[in-house]
């Protein structure tokens, strides 16, 4: 427990570049806190003294904001930045080199006992704000972006944004230094799951439709002259014009129908 703990610290400094000592980590920073409190409360509950755990990890979250239950499963060198509203379930577990932001949930959808919260692979990063709910996987590497809601499996090497969450990127998986102070540049660590250049999935999508319409008129104008080269006649003002379109479509002078 008290090695994980030594990595814990360590990892903080590779992921804030804000931290400055040991002591101002151990003093200031609350996801630290609620971390070490959670390794005590988990070595408890596993040697089936779960009052005491609940009752120290309710002392955790009163000091910290952020709730933990003892029951969750926790990897090593695990940051939660900032960490006010983080509330990890019972059945969750959480791999190794993970980053967490305020706000985020590792939640359920049952009431049923058993597997109910999420798993993350390791190096996972979610943003704040983020859901991420029910008995499903997050691959190793992905991304979940700020405020993104993920009720799917997610694959590996995956950045997910949106409501609900829409795969926007996949990368090929990260290699791991094995030096862990240079961590943060080997993994592409995106702050807050978010990268520059993130791509908007709605926009996408209209684009996307966008290339097949011009495909299809594409398509048509060719059609159009095979016929005429068969002295087929065809007739090119089937459609108005865009601007031609009136906005009323219920008036008299309606030019969207098409002609008789």
């Amino acid at each position: 427990m008290f090695a994980h703990i030594r990595e814990d610290i360590q990892s903080v400094f590779e992921r804030d570049p804000a931290a400055r000592t040991t002591f101002e980590v151990l003093t200031t920073y609350p996801g630290v806190h609620a971390l070490i409190a959670h390794r005590l409360t988990h070595s408890l509950w596993n040697r089936n003294l779960k009052w005491l755990a609940r009752f120290i990890a309710g002392l955790a979250r009163w000091f910290t904001g952020i709730e933990i239950h003892p029951g969750a499963t926790i990897g090593r060198r695990f940051f939660i930045d900032h960490g006010m509203g983080v509330v990890i379930g019972e059945t969750a577990e959480i791999g190794d080199d993970c980053t967490l932001y305020h706000g985020v949930t590792l939640g359920g959808t049952s009431w049923n006992k058993g597997k109910r919260h999420p798993t993350l692979g390791n190096q996972v990063v979610i943003g704040a704000g983020a859901k991420v709910l029910g008995p499903i996987t997050i691959g190793t590497g992905s991304r979940i972006g700020s405020n993104a809601v993920v009720v799917k499996d997610v694959e590996p090497n995956s950045t997910v944004v949106g409501v609900p969450g829409r795969v926007v990127r996949r990368s090929e998986p990260r290699q791991i230094d094995e030096k862990r102070r240079a961590m943060a540049k080997k993994i592409g660590f995106d702050a807050y799951g978010q990268t520059p250049d993130m791509p908007d999935p709605v926009a996408h999508a209209i684009d996307l439709m966008l290339d097949h319409l011009h495909a299809v008129d594409r398509r048509l104008d060719s059609i159009g002259d095979a016929l005429r080269g068969m002295e087929v006649p065809v007739r090119d003002d089937t459609l108005p014009a865009l601007d031609e379109c009136e906005l009323n479509p219920g008036s008299e002078t309606d030019k969207t129908k098409p002609p008789e």
